[in-house]
């Protein structure tokens, strides 16, 4: 009787939200046009958001062009630049529920810049590097950066909202008719519940095939890089001077080269990369073994591939590194690099291809994790890719979600661990202000130091 009742009731709260959103329309404006619900409303219909009484410090044809750029990376980022005057109470954390997006919120006000992510589209230690990595620039050269470097990490998708009436990057109230239809489509919302669910459904299969391609040409060229040192290796089993252990040795080689193959022509998730990579490294080391035996040495250790480079083969001994904005900490290298750094000089590092260049394998985006975890398992992984970008998106719940849980036990979240849902979703006032805060403060204000809106090192404050 209870569960009728309900969805009797479902027409009338729809028709009571319509009604008051209508009656909002048509009631005089009662807030300055700078008032954060303005800025929401902007932004809930463009990434972009430029105050009037700043438009000169970013021309609209310039918020219209960073508009366009983060529309066509279809990812939650939002952008508003506000006067130096403007209040600053809980800013990040009214703008976040009045929005109800989830998603990266950065704002520029006067001269100075600040960001606030919930944590299922990017990390805390990710938003404090970019943050950091951006202070002191002229406000086009400032946003631009920002947008350029969040956006090859950031998780999620753009709000379906975006491009429902007109442009980016304007200030300025809306209007009753464009009130009106937001309460139509509110309607429609509720309606189409289920088919939303579907649509949300669907797109995430297609990113996690698109990270699938992206990862598959990695995946190759070390498949390649591998049947081309078993050709090199010139063994047969029945050479003289091959023993037993020699044979095995080469049988255990073959057989990851095998597994491989098939693994990666069956994979259909970018999770399913791992087992690749693990007969890749399986495979390595029955080489390293096997040159040893008919080289007459001592066997090798059983280590982790190198760092910098899997292909490379087994590590041979820990070398100290400190990736860009990071700390030192210990990495397996192979004798190669170990001499390169010993020498003062650069590692050859793997690079594989991104939307914004060549670059590091741990600078190129989340898909890598399940590459990354099938060479380095064992629990080496966290204290290997910490405070790099990949090591930052692999530590948050929607990674797990979207690319599997425990690689390198980053820890096993399951499906569903988001808090406010994946990025872009609609989640309204219902997310952890701690979570979208950071955890750090109490206020939320503009009151620290150092150019930063909150001070500690580039941290907001949980109340933002």
């Amino acid at each position: 009787m209870k569960a009728v009742l309900r969805t009797r009731s479902l027409p009338a709260l729809l028709l009571a939200a319509l009604v008051l959103v209508m009656a909002t329309a048509l009631a005089p404006a009662a807030r300055a046009d700078t008032s954060v619900s303005t800025i929401a409303d902007a932004l809930r219909r463009s990434p972009v958001y430029v105050d009037p009484a700043v438009s000169r410090e970013v021309p609209p044809a310039e918020a219209r062009a960073l508009a366009k750029r983060i529309e066509d990376a279809d990812k939650p980022l939002f952008i508003a630049v506000l006067p130096a005057g403007y209040p600053t109470q809980k800013l990040f954390l009214n703008l976040r529920a009045a929005t109800g997006i989830t998603g990266l919120y950065g704002i520029r006000l006067g001269t100075r810049f600040d960001a606030r992510a919930d944590s299922s589209v990017m990390s805390a230690t990710a938003r404090q590097n970019l943050v950091s990595s951006v202070q002191g620039e002229s406000a086009t050269a400032q946003l631009t950066d920002f947008t350029d470097r969040a956006l090859p990490t950031l998780r999620g998708h753009a709000p379906a909202s975006w491009g429902s009436s007109g442009g980016g990057g304007g200030g300025g109230g809306g209007s009753s008719t464009a009130l009106i239809a937001a309460g139509a489509v509110l309607v429609a919302g509720g309606v189409g519940a289920y088919a939303l669910v579907r649509r949300g459904r669907r797109r995430r299969e297609q990113e996690q095939r698109a990270a699938l391609e992206r990862l598959r040409v990695v995946v190759d060229e070390d498949i390649t890089a591998f049947g081309e040192e078993l050709d090199r290796l010139d063994f047969h089993p029945a050479e003289a001077g091959a023993d037993d252990a020699m044979r095995a040795d080469y049988e255990r080689a073959l057989d990851a080269y095998d597994s491989a193959k098939q693994r990666m022509a069956e994979a259909q998730r970018p999770e399913d990369v791992r087992v690749v990579t693990e007969a890749l490294e399986d495979g390595r080391f029955s080489l390293a073994q096997l040159a040893a035996r008919r080289e007459g040495r001592a066997l090798p250790e059983r280590r982790p591939p190198c760092f910098f480079d899997p292909r490379h083969g087994p590590s041979v001994t820990d070398a100290t590194w400190t990736p860009s904005g990071g700390a030192p900490r210990q990495v397996p290298v192979c004798a190669a690099d170990a001499t390169r750094l010993a020498d003062g000089r650069d590692p050859v590092i793997r690079e594989v291809d991104t939307d914004y260049g060549r670059r590091p394998y741990w600078d190129a985006g989340p898909a890598y994790g399940p590459w990354a975890g099938g060479y380095f398992g064992g629990g080496i992984l966290p204290g290997l890719l910490v405070g790099t970008l990949l090591g930052g998106m692999m530590a948050t719940p929607s990674y797990a979600a979207d690319y599997g849980a425990g690689y390198g036990d980053f820890g096993g979240y399951g499906d569903g661990f988001g808090g406010a849902g994946e990025g872009g979703d609609v989640s309204g006032t219902d997310f952890d202000p701690g979570d979208f805060g950071g955890g750090f403060g109490d206020g939320g204000d503009f009151d620290g130091g150092g150019g930063d809106f909150g001070g500690g090192g580039g941290d907001f404050g949980g109340g933002f």
